[in-house]
């Protein structure tokens, strides 16, 4: 709790979140998701191909891979 008083501030009004627009945020988020987790797929793979031609083991790549 402050000791200054703050007179000159309005109060803060809670805000009625629109259910529609959590709707949106969530599909947004979602295909957001889906697009972070196809990149990272492809990413992956291709690190691992990359491992696998310098003649790593498959316990290595795992290492280098963090899995």
């Amino acid at each position: 709790m402050s000791i200054i008083e703050r007179d000159y501030l309005e109060p803060v009004k809670p805000v009625e979140f629109p259910p529609e627009l959590a709707l949106l945020i969530a599909r947004k988020a979602a295909t957001m998701a889906e697009e972070f987790e196809d990149k990272a797929l492809d990413e992956m793979i291709h690190a691992a191909r990359r491992h696998l031609r310098v003649g790593q083991t498959i316990e290595q790549v795992r290492w280098q891979l963090g899995l």
